[in-house]
């Protein structure tokens, strides 16, 4: 499943919504799957989850299911039992391999309010240049350096004067699109923000507005990122039957 968190709702934990999915699933009737031993819960496994405080277009979650579902039924069920801002935008009957596997890059939009076009796009520039840009961040395991170009496959400046996620009006705003291919440790935009500062002591004047467009895996041919759950529709596509026992919607 393909799902938006939008809005205010960018500020939920993920623990939050791991629990309102589960009420969800309990409202919209799904037979879910349950775990063995003394203390069940839910067959639901959730694959690269934004930040919190970080607006997506494409977050994933996997909920196994005792019997199969007609994905429609279940998107519009679950869609019409999440509170608005977590929005169900694509539910498929998983085939075979991990969907967490496919998740390899994201493209993200950072909106920074009152920033110079000028500027930012000389930072990108210097950014892009560098061979290696260790930053430090503070991790549950204390503070660790890690280096932040290797991961960023792109990155682009342009000007927009629409509202920002919080719906603030302005002036124009710089946004940055980048490119960024999943590691360990995971590099994150405001990473890729703290590294402009390194190079270009580029710093937005306000705190970035981040949203994730889209996750998935690159596409050798294109260059781009496929869609993750292209595997899916093309393995159940033409009203195959799924494997019998428990099933997966992915």
């Amino acid at each position: 499943m393909r799902y938006a968190k939008r809005g205010r709702l960018r500020f939920t934990s993920h623990r939050d919504i791991s629990r309102a999915v589960e009420r969800a699933v309990r409202r919209a009737g799904i037979p879910v799957a349950y775990s063995a031993g003394f203390s069940p819960h839910p067959k639901i496994s959730y694959a690269g989850a934004a930040p919190t405080g970080v607006a997506s277009e494409a977050e994933y979650l996997e909920i196994g299911v005792t019997t199969q579902c007609d994905p429609e039924q279940v998107k519009q069920g679950l869609d019409g039992s999440l509170p608005p801002g977590l929005d169900v935008l694509d539910v498929v009957e998983a085939g075979p391999g991990a969907l967490a596997d496919r998740l390899e890059i994201s493209e993200w939009e950072v909106r920074l309010p009152g920033a110079d076009r000028e500027l930012a796009e000389v930072a990108a520039e210097k950014f892009l240049a560098e061979g290696t840009v260790e930053v430090e961040r503070l991790t549950k395991k204390g503070l660790r350096r890690f280096d932040a170009r290797e991961a960023v496959l792109g990155l682009k400046v342009s000007e927009g004067t629409d509202r920002t996620a919080a719906q603030v009006h302005g002036g124009p705003c710089v946004i940055l699109r980048m490119v960024v291919r999943h590691m360990t440790p995971a590099v994150r935009p405001d990473d890729v923000l703290t590294g402009l500062r390194l190079v270009a002591d580029f710093a937005p004047p306000v705190p970035p507005e981040v949203t994730r467009l889209a996750q998935g895996p690159l596409d050798a041919s294109t260059g781009e990122l496929a869609d993750p759950l292209g595997l899916d529709r093309d393995t159940t596509r033409g009203g195959e039957a799924g494997p019998v026992g428990e099933h997966v919607a992915g």
